[in-house]
């Protein structure tokens, strides 16, 4: 999960310790962001997650016995001790590619450390972001369920309006979403502030009654849990687990807070308040077995404060799923300038920070999914079945790259780097097939929503590619057609024509027809060619290549981070800088619209032919997405078959 809170980048920058010392000041709005956004997922995990673990480990009988209560607490407590604190905070927050955290930034990382031949290093890239997809539809639907289920310990007759509630909450969540989040990202960090001292406050009490809750900090209960409980004891790990979901967020939102701000908020804020809560809910069952039904909420008092617990849980858990679904809009702007999908409409919320953006496509997308969840599974119990395939499964893809980046990366000996990620990575399969347990149960859920994305992702990577090949093979060579028109030019027009290409090698499609039936030539000729850099941003000196080619044809190229929203416009008026006169009121763009037509042999399956036209229908206009002026572009029909 990522997000796109407006932190600027000098302050990122001194927040990860490069640039000058911060303030305290600005260090603690950082900390207090990093609380309210990349900790929403995992604040709200005590909602369900010790419920569903007791749950588990109570099997047949359903009476949480005190063993089975003190193993799942000290399963739960050294799950965020190991996995959360030891593998994010400590080791990964250091494996960042330029300041930037997340699944995609450390696939660009690991690809960059291996060089040539890192088709596996981007097949576990879409395996990941495919993943996330799945977190990104169950966290909304699951959090603001197990909130909602709170009314029922007020009074049961609120039952029958728990569903109606969550959809309304979850309808009116996405409806705000192309308002843009800058405002309301302002109450994150208090609001989470505020859950966070409450949730640890209320466990106080019990704690104090029954101090033998406190054994479970002792990891022998944890084994012996394990040890003693066999096929029951692997199943409520699939439980445990829920307790940790969110902690990829800590390395996703690396670039938005920075490193230090991030372990601050984790060391001396949430992990405390965290494990005082679980505690307290333990302490809770160990006195009163029946309390297992809805261990969190019967921790307040009932009437008012339970209320108003209520009201606060749901609170955080729209913040937690703002952040998980902001997180996907930045997510597919990372795979489409990576090349993993076509192009989306993508809107720009804010004009000061470009994080900030809102995807139409993927909002409606994610909205149908969230609100098909919440009516097909209708309880938070039957949801949480559902949850952790995918969170696993990036937890498991995230150590794997993770040790490609130690090895080549920070150039450690293979046998060092396997000897510090490999009991992450074991830890990290043991809870994935733990959670596989859970598949007829809901699990496949997640499953299919990522095995739906890496069939796209993979569609258009791989057409993409055949695309490109197969026109390489058709098109006339640069140089040669630029040499032949010195040669013998044909009738030229003032003005400066400017042609989009992905191939800078061969004569772009758009120049060829304008030849063909215009048979005129512009006086300036620009082969314009738009990369994108495996780093998330790029330096504005470094954005614009400009190489003469003859007198009357250039070759410029535009550089871009991939997490940055190309704009074509303002990358060309750096190139005034490099001595061309560029006036976008006298350039004319000439791009080429392709109709695709399936082929007899296109080296892809028939449907995946199918599949990869659809997508290509389906992208963005060009025009849209490089932000180019719609009243100085001519676009080239043509058909080419794949």
């Amino acid at each position: 999960m990522t997000s796109d809170v407006a932190i600027s980048a000098p302050e990122t920058a001194a927040a990860n310790g490069h640039g000058e010392a911060h303030t305290t000041a600005r260090f603690g709005a950082l900390t207090l962001g990093s609380i309210g956004v990349v900790y929403g997922d995992i604040g709200t995990s005590p909602l369900y997650a010790f419920r569903e673990a007791v749950m588990a480990a109570s099997g047949v009988e359903g009476v949480p016995t005190p063993a089975a209560v003190l193993g799942v607490l000290s399963l739960i407590l050294w799950a965020l001790i190991v996995v959360v604190t030891l593998k994010y905070v400590v080791i990964l927050l250091r494996a960042d590619n330029n300041g930037e955290g997340g699944t995609l930034a450390l696939m660009a990382l690991a690809q960059r450390a291996v060089g040539t031949g890192g088709a596996t290093i981007v097949l576990l890239g879409i395996i990941s972001g495919a993943l996330f997809y799945g977190d990104a539809v169950i966290t909304p639907a699951l959090s603001v369920l197990s909130a909602i289920e709170g009314m029922k310990d007020i009074t049961l007759h609120f039952e029958p309006y728990i569903v109606p509630l969550t959809v309304i909450i979850l309808v009116g969540l996405f409806a705000v979403q192309s308002r843009g989040t800058a405002r309301v990202a302002a109450f994150f960090g208090p609001v989470m502030c505020v859950w966070f001292a409450v949730i640890a406050a209320a466990a106080i009490h019990p704690i104090i009654e029954q101090p033998q809750v406190l054994f479970a900090l002792n990891p022998l209960y944890a084994v012996s849990f394990m040890f003693h409980h066999g096929i029951i004891g692997f199943v409520t790990l699939g439980a445990v687990f829920l307790a940790v979901t969110g902690a990829e967020a800590l390395y996703a939102d690396l670039g938005h807070f920075g490193k230090r701000p991030i372990q601050t908020a984790w060391l001396f804020i949430v992990l405390p308040s965290l494990a005082l809560n679980y505690l307290g809910q333990g302490a809770l069952v160990l006195g009163d077995p029946g309390a297992i039904v809805s261990p969190f909420f019967q921790l307040f008092p009932q009437g008012f404060f339970r209320g108003c617990m209520v009201v606060l849980a749901t609170a955080a858990t729209v913040i937690a799923s703002q952040a998980v679904i902001t997180g996907a809009y930045s997510l597919t702007r990372q795979a489409i300038q990576l090349g993993l999908l076509p192009r989306f409409e993508i809107r720009h919320t804010s004009e000061a920070h470009s994080g900030q953006i809102f995807i139409p496509r993927i909002n409606q997308l994610l909205l149908v999914a969230v609100v098909l969840l919440v009516l097909l599974f209708r309880s938070s119990s039957a949801l949480a079945s559902a949850y952790g395939i995918s969170v696993t499964g990036t937890m498991v893809v995230t150590a794997m790259m993770g040790f490609v980046v130690i090895w080549k990366g920070w150039r450690w000996k293979p046998l060092a780097a396997a000897a510090l990620i490999a009991p992450f990575l074991c830890l990290d399969l043991t809870f994935l097939t733990a959670n596989l347990l859970k598949v007829f149960e809901g699990g496949w859920v997640p499953l299919a929503l990522g095995a739906l994305m890496i069939i796209l992702m993979y569609t258009w990577r791989r057409g993409s590619r055949l695309l490109f090949e197969k026109s390489r093979k058709l098109e006339f060579p640069l140089a040669d057609l630029v040499a032949m028109l010195e040669k013998r030019p044909p009738q030229r027009v003032p003005g400066t024509a400017v042609f989009l290409t992905s191939d800078p090698l061969s004569a772009p499609t758009a120049l060829m027809h304008s030849l063909k039936h215009y048979k005129v030539l512009h006086e300036k000729n620009v082969i314009l060619t738009i990369e994108t850099a495996q780093t998330p941003r790029i330096d504005p000196a470094e954005r614009v290549r400009l190489e003469q080619i003859s007198p009357t044809f250039s070759k410029v190229t535009l550089k871009f981070g991939f997490m940055e929203s190309p704009n074509v416009p303002k990358a060309l008026a750096i190139a005034r800088k490099l001595g061309w006169q560029f006036d976008i009121m006298s350039t004319s763009f000439f791009l080429s619209r392709r109709a695709l037509k399936p082929a007899v042999h296109s080296g892809m399956p028939r449907w995946q032919d199918r599949l990869f036209i659809s997508l290509s229908r389906s992208a963005n206009d060009a025009t849209d997405y490089f932000q180019i002026p719609s009243g100085r572009v001519v676009e080239v029909g043509t058909q080419v078959t794949i």
